[in-house]
């Protein structure tokens, strides 16, 4: 149901896709939400991002809402395609706080191997 905040009515889906744009802003990544009326393509995750040179795709659920089989298939072909794609609702935002703290970590890993 949608809630009143700041002079905003706002959606669980919304206040969801609110905190992962949080942790997208501290962990530096470039992100946008993707048309998906008229002229854009349905199923495209809710949310674009790119994390130290790597494609990331974000669907927002709430109120333990799944994502529909376009949107799974969307999300198949970002990982077929070699990029990240996760579902996160509010409950897992700790979740997308931990990945990027992994990936950090794999990313600097690297960097020592190679130099």
């Amino acid at each position: 149901y949608p809630c009143y905040i700041e002079g905003i009515f706002m959606t669980p889906e919304k206040k969801v896709k609110n905190k992962v744009t949080k942790v997208l802003q501290a962990n530096e990544c470039y992100y946008f939400y993707p048309a998906t009326g008229g002229y854009g393509s349905s199923g495209v995750p809710d949310i674009v991002a790119c994390y130290n040179g790597h494609f990331i795709g974000i669907e927002c659920k709430a109120n333990g809402n799944k994502p529909t089989a376009l949107q799974n298939k969307h999300l198949s072909d970002i990982k077929k395609a070699g990029g990240y794609s996760m579902v996160i609702d509010e409950t897992d935002i700790d979740a997308l706080e931990l990945f990027f703290k992994t990936q950090e970590y794999r990313f600097n890993i690297i960097e020592r191997i190679d130099t």
